[in-house]
């Protein structure tokens, strides 16, 4: 059962998906026209915990963050700083964000963008595609296990990696079922909202060593970084922090470089 927050963004997210039915014919052919793009997967390697730096107006939990965004332009300095990847926050009911912030921050970067939304329908997967995106978030806890397969399958069909985001072992395991690209472990229960590190550290150290893993929620630091490197993190996803950041080249420069550990090291008692 899922909690009153996350089922007033679910419902919301329905609504925006049947309103594009419409558009559907011509965002398919956009999305077919769409030029190849970078893979989320292959930036995420590397000696050092990679950055997925987030495009962020506000959330749900912590109101404004930057509603005077630039999305381009904030694009632009996480990339100056060292991120791998960029991350933009579509929904707009609850997070302020738009299809444009991903469209506008797909031009002004080479590196992977992941359209970040509540994903319920096979539209919004060539939405995104046609918008630049690279990959797309898919979260486990609001998709049913057929949905979250349906959509996985799809999204691999025009030509978009799935970052799949488990909060707890089953649902991790559905996202090792349906061939995520990347795999997100989340430390914010979605129904409370509440963020807890020691959900990352646990689940971290079971993804297979073959499929990155992304460490989402409650990074604000360089200590929080080394943290999840020790459970087995190859990236982190940083929204709210960098939002937040007056100099966001820097805010990235600063959490950076923290050296990635492998999950082998983090099962041998590296925690």
């Amino acid at each position: 059962m899922q909690g009153p927050v996350l089922a007033s963004i679910l419902d919301a997210a329905r609504r925006r998906a049947a309103a594009l039915a419409p558009q559907g014919g011509a965002l398919s052919r956009a999305a077919a026209r769409a030029g190849p793009v970078a893979s989320l997967g292959a930036a995420l390697g590397g000696g050092c915990v990679a950055v997925v730096a987030e495009v962020k107006r506000r959330s749900p939990s912590e109101g404004d963050l930057r509603p005077d965004l630039d999305p381009a332009a904030r694009a632009e300095a996480y990339v100056a700083g060292g991120a791998r990847a960029v991350s933009v926050l579509t929904d707009e009911a609850f997070f302020g964000g738009t299809v444009a912030d991903l469209a506008a921050v797909a031009r002004a970067v080479r590196v992977p963008v992941l359209r970040k939304d509540f994903i319920v329908g096979e539209l919004q997967l060539l939405e995104a595609r046609a918008a630049g995106a690279s990959a797309v978030l898919l979260i486990v806890r609001a998709l049913g296990t057929a949905r979250l397969r349906d959509l996985a399958r799809e999204a691999r069909g025009v030509g978009l990696e799935t970052l799949v985001e488990a909060h707890t072992e089953a649902e991790l395991a559905q996202a090792l079922a349906v061939g995520a690209s990347v795999v997100g472990v989340n430390s914010r229960d979605l129904d409370t909202l509440a963020v807890d590190l020691s959900v990352a550290e646990r689940l971290l150290a079971l993804v297979p060593g073959g499929v990155p893993a992304v460490a989402e929620s409650g990074i604000r630091s360089a200590a929080d970084v080394e943290r999840v490197a020790r459970a087995g993190a190859d990236a982190v996803l940083i929204g709210s922090a960098l939002s937040r950041a007056g100099d966001p080249a820097a805010a990235v420069r600063d959490l950076a470089c923290v050296e990635r550990r492998g999950r082998a090291a983090a099962a041998g008692g590296g925690r």
